[in-house]
């Protein structure tokens, strides 16, 4: 075949005009059912890890996994098992009591602070406390894996060392904290997120940099679900909490955690 006299097929241009938003269509689709596959995945894949399994030797059927009862004292038995794990530790540790509608900074088991959760809301993945794979899966410390906060962990000093005593004046620079709002967000190496956000409004700008922080973090997790989309990956689905706790005690527990803190956790 000669090369020169193949006939290359020319797309006119009212053709690409319906081509583009048909291909553009199918892929949004496309992305829309992989989202809502996502959580019947992650729900599979914990079901499978952290599911009832009956001991062959027990007597014990496995519908007491949807007895309400049993389920009302496994939750209690798992945030403290949970508890006793941290304990262990030397480091602060959180404990997030929903039904409590409080969190608690713990050291060696022993809690130091206790702060009132103004407003939560749960998905209905972890508000499901008939779920025994759930509740077997928080028996456990869960670990701070990535963190995103609107202030620094520590805050940042820069001082120039004098030459002498007589030039020596203190330093007095104000924690950036003290005026820019708090809101943070813990990604648990389980899956679970935890979005914290200051509950009050000291000035007008307050709410739109609350909006712009979150925007960003939507901005981050939209782009690791379109990676994993256009590799024909289903997208991972996180269970979530978002609080509304005081200012000050935000800043205070943030601060606290350790990078790689642990959390225990009631629903």
């Amino acid at each position: 075949m000669d090369p020169e006299n193949v006939n290359i097929p020319v797309i006119s241009r009212p053709e690409r005009k319906r081509f583009i938003p048909a291909i553009t269509g199918a892929f949004i689709l496309y992305y829309l059912i992989m989202m809502l596959i996502a959580p019947v995945k992650t729900l599979n894949s914990i079901n499978s890890e952290y599911g009832f399994t009956p001991d062959e030797k027990s007597v014990v059927s496995d519908s007491i996994a949807t007895d309400s009862t049993y389920l009302a004292l496994f939750r209690e038995r798992a945030f403290i098992q949970a508890r006793v794990d941290m304990a262990a530790s030397d480091s602060l540790c959180l404990s997030l009591n929903l039904p409590d509608s409080s969190v608690n900074i713990d050291i060696a088991g022993v809690t130091v602070s206790r702060t009132e959760i103004s407003k939560m809301t749960v998905s209905r993945m972890l508000k499901d406390r008939q779920s025994y794979a759930i509740t077997s899966m928080l028996s456990k410390p869960l670990t701070i894996e990535n963190a995103f906060s609107s202030i620094p962990r520590e805050p940042l000093m820069i001082k120039m060392a004098p030459k002498d005593t007589s030039e020596y004046k203190p330093d007095i620079i104000p924690d950036t904290a003290d005026y820019e709002p708090v809101n943070f967000i813990l990604e648990l190496e389980e899956g679970i997120v935890i979005y914290v956000y200051q509950d009050e409004r000291l000035n007008a700008f307050d709410g739109i940099r609350c909006f712009f922080f979150d925007l960003g973090y939507r901005f981050v997790r939209t782009w690791r679900a379109l990676k994993s989309v256009i590799t024909l990956k289903v997208p991972e689905y996180n269970p979530y909490i978002k609080l509304r706790l005081p200012r000050e005690d935000a800043k205070i527990l943030y601060r606290a955690l350790p990078e790689k803190g642990q959390i225990a956790l009631l629903r």
